[in-house]
């Protein structure tokens, strides 16, 4: 789906909640900063375990041709 943004239409875009004072843009972007971190830390956690189980993969077949490990 693709949104448009109609230029002459003001409540296309939301209602306006007013000025954002410094604490809450500090604060959304803080959010948005551990939020991208998590997602970070998910991303290389789940890397690091394909490449571990990889790893285990390669040594049972090693194993089970009788190949030295």
């Amino acid at each position: 789906m693709t949104f448009k943004r109609h230029r002459n239409n003001p409540k296309a875009l939301g209602p306006l909640a007013g000025p954002e004072t410094a604490l809450a843009r500090s604060k959304r972007a803080e959010e948005a900063v551990l939020g991208l971190a998590r997602i970070i830390g998910r991303q290389i956690a789940r890397e690091q375990f394909d490449r571990h189980i990889a790893l285990e993969r390669k040594v049972r077949r090693k194993r089970s041709t009788g190949e030295e490990v």
